[in-house]
């Protein structure tokens, strides 16, 4: 296929309530913010281009999460590009490929804070740290991994594996001794108004947007699409098809028949109600997409 047809569906509906109340409650913490230290999945469409404003007057530096699973010939935005173009600010990049994550964002937010006027706060020895991003981008494990890494306390924040376990801008919590740092862990915040239909898309397959408010049959369509237009044909391997498929259907057939993703349907019938074992396509779809989150259909960049 050529292109993927979305079937005018509408992302409005993909955004929860709270998020709104986040953001208000992020643009505020702002003001107290010494550097924002954002996380992201995919380094275009997982970034959200409501804090733009925001971003231009203070550091910034943008951690990819799970580059481990991005693929390598499909380099990340470079750094100095914010969404919508470069920033007036300082503008840093750190990704899994470098040398551990924790142990860089420390040092690097120190000193771009240090090179920097601090307006209100110049008299603070503290460093406000604010972390922001979409859901579901690994913000909490950053701070967690930064308060063992440099303090060797345990988790300071609750983590889990679907968006929305953040839903308020919490209170400080201290990362380092020396320099005297806390961060703020934040809501993951949506824009209102996401640009088009497959940057949504893109950030469903990341685990920003909760599966079922997207369906899971279109995303796993979506995801067959990008993965044969980026020739990217380990999924052929993986569930040991003879030969990509341009459609979900076939896929999700082989899938169910060879996971045994059945399900019990009561069929009406002139002599009374019959139950039949049918394939469970939602299931298929489900594990496909969990199988791609999980890196065993290889290393996929989605923009």
């Amino acid at each position: 296929r050529e292109r993927f047809d979305f079937g005018g569906r509408d992302v409005a509906s993909w955004f929860p309530r709270h998020m709104a109340k986040g953001l208000r409650q992020m643009r505020l913490a702002l003001r107290r913010a010494d550097c924002l230290v954002e996380r992201s999945h995919i380094p275009l469409s997982g970034r959200n281009p409501a804090l733009q404003e925001a971003l231009g007057i203070r550091p910034h530096v943008l951690v990819l999460n799970k580059m481990d699973l991005a693929d390598p010939r499909r380099q990340p935005v470079s750094a100095g590009a914010g969404p919508g173009g470069g920033q007036r600010w300082c503008h840093r990049q750190v990704t899994a490929s470098d040398s551990p994550v924790p142990l860089q964002v420390v040092p690097m937010v120190a000193r771009l804070v240090a090179d920097g006027p601090r307006y209100h706060r110049a008299e603070s020895s503290e460093h406000n740290i604010l972390v922001i991003g979409v859901p579901n981008a690994g913000k909490s494990s950053l701070i967690n991994s930064l308060r063992r890494l440099h303090l060797k306390k345990g988790k300071a924040t609750a983590v889990g594996g679907e968006p929305g376990v953040t839903k308020a801008v919490l209170s400080r919590i201290q990362v380092c001794e020396k320099p005297l740092m806390y961060l703020v862990d934040t809501p993951g915040v949506l824009p209102p108004r996401l640009g088009d239909v497959e940057t949504g898309m893109k950030l469903a397959l990341c685990g920003a947007i909760l599966d079922h408010l997207v369906g899971e049959d279109v995303m796993a369509d979506y995801l067959l699409y990008t993965l044969n237009k980026q020739q990217q044909f380990r999924y052929v391997q993986h569930y040991g098809l003879g030969q990509p498929c341009d459609h979900i259907e076939p896929l999700l057939k082989h899938v169910a028949l060879s996971q045994g993703r059945t399900q019990k349907v009561k069929v009406l019938t002139g002599t009374g109600n019959v139950n039949m074992m049918m394939l469970n396509y939602p299931a298929a779809a489900y594990k496909f997409l969990r199988d791609f989150r999980a890196g065993r259909l290889g290393r996929v960049t989605l923009d």
